[in-house]
């Protein structure tokens, strides 16, 4: 049996009438990702803060955990984490510094740092002071303040945008991790391969609306209108097979003779999927 960890329901924004979130629904089980995809300016920010209860919806409700954002106080934020292009680092002070001074706030026992700093491969770094880090070492040490309390339900802003992809595969890996253990995890993002990689249902958000929402496989098989196959040779040619009586005797002779090297399907991507239905590219 399933268990909703976020529940938003009609959600609407509007700044001096100028609507930024339209009718916004969605849900987010435990042990899901949950990604918000869209281009700069979409709203994905904004559903951030008004799932966490830094702002207020113009109309709609939001539960996080069953409770009500607006009724929430600081026991949810217990149970939460966030993780976003300000969250805040005191980069005097050291790697290990910074996640005692938060695990003294979060009431969590300081001796479980190390194994942590371990886990998304700061160990080495602990004596470090934050601001000499790189920027993928810097959102490493941020994820790891944001799940250092082992929340339920952990926010993801952008978490992978501008990292060299080594960095961004190890943030994957643990992101699939944590989820595995059964953490909810809502990530908003621009990358449409990444979602694709590691989000169990996607909500595709042109203009402040969700405009689609499924799996990731589901979203590109609803628009694989145009049935093709790549078809590589052990020749070494490569055929564009179209789905027509024609090409499944033809492909069927080539299997038959022993020709194909390989077979793929050529469904579309998610940032196609987005491109099909909003008319926008992502950039």
């Amino acid at each position: 049996m399933t268990e909703a960890y976020i529940r938003a329901e009609h959600i609407t924004k509007q700044y001096d009438k100028e609507p930024v979130l339209k009718d916004l629904n969605a849900v987010l089980q435990k042990g899901e990702i949950l990604g918000f995809l869209g281009p700069s300016g979409a709203g994905k920010t904004t559903t951030i803060k008004i799932l966490t209860g830094q702002l207020k919806p113009t109309s709609g409700d939001a539960y996080l955990l069953g409770i009500h954002v607006k009724n929430m106080d600081e026991t949810i934020y217990e149970q939460i984490g966030i993780v976003t292009d300000q969250s805040g680092v005191y980069e005097r002070l050291s790697v290990y510094e910074n996640l005692k001074y938060f695990a003294r706030i979060l009431r969590v026992d300081a001796g479980e740092i190390d194994g942590l700093l371990q886990r998304v491969g700061l160990l080495e770094h602990k004596k470090k002071a934050a601001g000499k880090l790189s920027k993928g070492q810097m959102q490493r040490l941020v994820l790891a303040r944001a799940v250092l309390h082992k929340p339920r339900i952990l926010f993801l802003d952008e978490p992978t945008s501008g990292l060299d992809p080594s960095t961004a595969l190890e943030i994957h890996r643990m992101l699939t991790e944590l989820k595995n253990e059964g953490m909810a995890i809502f990530l908003t993002t621009h990358n449409m391969e990444e979602a694709a990689k590691l989000c169990d249902h996607v909500a595709l958000l042109n203009d402040g609306q969700i405009v689609e929402y499924g799996t990731p496989k589901e979203l590109c098989l609803r628009y694989n209108r145009d049935k093709r196959y790549r078809v590589l040779l052990e020749s070494g040619e490569e055929l564009v097979l179209a789905q027509t009586q024609e090409n499944v005797d033809r492909l069927s002779e080539l299997m038959k003779s022993n020709q194909v090297a390989a077979l793929h399907s050529c469904e579309p991507t998610l940032e196609s999927v987005f491109l099909t239905v909003t008319g926008r590219k992502l950039q």
